[in-house]
């Protein structure tokens, strides 16, 4: 999604935003007095401290719609669906597979600059994931190992079980916002790999 700057905002409006959040400054004062260089460099800090909040904020929505399209995918999957009747099954498809392409219409797009190494190391890591994600409902048991070995590769402390070494080579070639992201979706299903598992015992 590219975010565009509210219609209510006008540029008189984020200067005098940005300007609000400058320290004050007294010209009379000969000690406290800035070159204009110095001046200019104060606000775009600021401009850049909320270019960075700017981020942070879509990549939350792009880890709710995330979460949203996961849980949706668990509903779809339950094995409560077996349970009903013909027609309330299709119902009930309908319904999620509606709610799903209604989510999918949001697109969060957060461009992260990479050099040609630290791209091909996140198509390689990409791929790995892509590669667990596809065997999930054919052995769901050897996609968590997997997937638990690929987060271990992401953290230092390791919780249970081993390191995936292709894995986590690949990872430190990518950059640092990538490496969060990619934690972040593994998480995402482990989280669905619980869930999976809450539903099968109920």
């Amino acid at each position: 999604m590219d975010i565009d700057p509210s219609p209510s905002t006008s540029s008189g409006d984020l200067m005098a935003l940005t300007q609000s959040s400058l320290p004050k400054i007294d010209e009379n004062n000969a000690i406290e007095s800035k070159t204009p260089k110095e001046r200019i460099l104060e606000l775009l800090d600021v401009l850049e401290s909320h270019v960075e909040k700017l981020r942070r904020e879509a990549a939350q929505l792009e880890e709710d719609r995330d979460h949203l399209l996961s849980s949706l995918d668990s509903v779809r999957n339950t094995d409560l669906i077996i349970e009903l009747a013909d027609n309330d099954r299709d119902d009930v498809c309908r319904y999620a597979e509606r709610i799903m392409n209604r989510c999918l219409t949001v697109e969060v797009k957060i461009l992260t600059q990479r050099d040609k190494t630290q791209e091909e190391a996140l198509h390689q890591v990409n791929h790995l994931i892509d590669g667990l994600v596809m065997c999930v409902k054919s052995d769901p048991e050897n996609a968590k190992a997997k997937c638990v070995s690929f987060m271990n590769a992401c953290s230092s402390n390791i919780v249970h079980g081993v390191t995936d070494k292709k894995f986590e080579s690949a990872l430190l070639g990518c950059t640092v916002d990538d490496q969060k992201r990619v934690k972040k979706r593994l998480q995402g299903l482990l989280h669905y790999f619980d869930k999976l598992n809450v539903t099968s015992i109920q």
